[in-house]
């Protein structure tokens, strides 16, 4: 009998100890700017009731949900109405027998589920941060994978366009500490409102907003014809068109902007909003935060600014978004309870550091210092000096087993160790160790006591 290969789900990623320690550095900056901004952490489970995630992310979005079998699908007596009920599913339909759950598909809907279940144990404005997978039944390529994850930031029980500024800010200061040139762009679902309203199809925005979030994707000859398809007439889709080609500084955007409006109040209202996040006084972002009337986001539950986020010099899609949904609550029987949030994709930021070479490379660490094994009453000593090591945060470690030096320095080697210690016959008698440094060649002989001031005084040598 022939072995299967033995493979991973496609759109799944097995991490290596270098990779781990990179995304921790990234998930460590990111944690690190939230909680500095005010944010506390909580966690939600992967799986949530099918219920809870169907109908909030529209059509496109809902067709990528993973949704869970229930068990005892493989009772005999139920194998017809199973099959049916599966002819069902492929419809599209849900079916309670065979599916009542699913994986979550972002951080944001159980987010709005969290609050309103723990409504009245928490504190208004409630900052939240959440880092953890999320799974999309996507089509994987560069980027995008089945499962990734978000490393969100939210405030509820707020309309203050203070919490739009702090998450902008939070953006630029996270992207700065990582060394990504960025562009933070924004705009508003107020504006894309107003323009199916003025182009006479309220009832068409979410298909419009779809249609226009494709726009880079497919450009505007393909875009004509799905606003086409979805029954505008050439009129509406010119509208739409001058809408997308508006260009120039944000300043003058909006003037356009105001100009092709006529006076429509919803558009006015989101002019105002981008305006006054536009003109707040901060320290560095307002060089990277762009106004794009092309931004649209095809999530449905976005009222106000919307924020995407694009690394300057990669070929990748958007390493951040978000945006204002003053009524997510409502979905679960809390209504009134505004909402703003961003989120990092952490996948996207490590592939753009990764390509861009921005990690620091003592980020990879690891061990620092490798004792060497050489008899029982040596590693006895270098035990005892190994931990008192570890005890002031050198990494270390003791080869497993007495053996000849080239294997004990073959296992540095591979491992990028940068010290190893020698204690043999002589150094054992003397109460001393030689340390060497692999990458320089330099070695010298200290006493035990002097070990632990040796490397801290060699932090950062080469």
């Amino acid at each position: 009998m022939s072995k299967s290969k033995v493979s991973i789900p496609q759109g799944t990623r097995d991490f290596p100890s270098d990779v781990v320690k990179k995304r921790a550095f990234i998930i460590d900056t990111i944690r690190k700017v939230f909680e500095l901004s005010g944010y506390q952490p909580i966690e939600t489970p992967a799986m949530e009731n099918l219920e809870t995630l169907m109908g909030k992310y529209g059509q496109e979005g809902d067709k990528l949900i993973f949704k869970i079998l229930n068990n005892g699908l493989d009772n005999p007596a139920k194998h017809q109405q199973v099959a049916e009920d599966f002819e069902k599913i492929l419809e599209g339909k849900n079916v309670k027998e065979i599916t009542e759950r699913a994986l979550r598909y972002d951080l944001t809907i159980p987010f709005a589920r969290f609050v309103a279940m723990h409504y009245h144990e928490l504190s208004f404005p409630f900052k939240r941060y959440q880092i953890q997978p999320v799974w999309r039944a996507d089509r994987p390529q560069k980027g995008r994978y089945r499962e990734f994850y978000q490393c969100d930031a939210d405030v509820v029980g707020s309309f203050s366009l203070l919490n739009e500024v702090e998450l902008a800010n939070i953006y630029e200061t996270v992207f700065s500490e990582l060394k990504i040139a960025v562009e933070i762009k924004i705009n508003s679902r107020k504006i894309l409102t107003a323009l199916a309203e003025i182009c006479g199809s309220p009832e068409k925005l979410t298909d419009i907003t779809i249609a226009i979030d494709k726009l880079d994707k497919i450009g505007h000859a393909k875009l004509k014809e799905e606003l086409l398809a979805i029954h505008l007439n050439e009129e509406q889709v010119s509208f739409i068109t001058k809408y997308l080609t508006i260009r120039g500084s944000n300043e003058e955007k909006l003037e356009e902007l105001r100009k092709l409006m006529h006076g429509n109040k919803t558009a006015l209202k989101g002019i105002e909003e981008l305006e006054t996040i536009c003109s707040f006084p901060a320290k560095d972002h307002r060089s990277s935060l762009t106004i794009d009337f092309t931004l649209a986001r095809g999530l449905n539950y976005y009222t106000g600014v919307i924020f995407e986020v694009k690394a300057k010099g990669v070929q990748i899609g958007s390493i951040g978004g978000g945006g204002r949904y003053d009524d997510l609550t409502g979905l679960f029987g809390v209504p009134n309870v505004p909402g703003v949030g961003i989120s990092f994709g952490l996948d996207r930021i490590y592939d753009v550091m990764e390509e861009l070479k921005l990690f620091p490379g003592e980020v990879e660490g690891g061990t620092r210092v490798l004792f060497f094994n050489l008899g029982v009453a040596e590693s006895k000593a270098a035990f005892g000096l190994m931990q008192m090591l570890r005890a002031n945060g050198v990494a270390s470690e003791l080869f497993h087993e007495v053996a000849k030096f080239d294997k004990q320095f073959k296992y540095a080697e591979k491992k990028n160790i940068k010290y190893i210690v020698i204690i043999g016959t002589k150094e054992l008698e003397n109460a001393t160790c030689t340390v060497k440094n692999l990458r320089s060649g330099v070695q010298e002989v200290l006493e035990h006591a002097a070990l632990v001031e040796f490397f801290d005084s060699h932090k950062n040598a080469n």
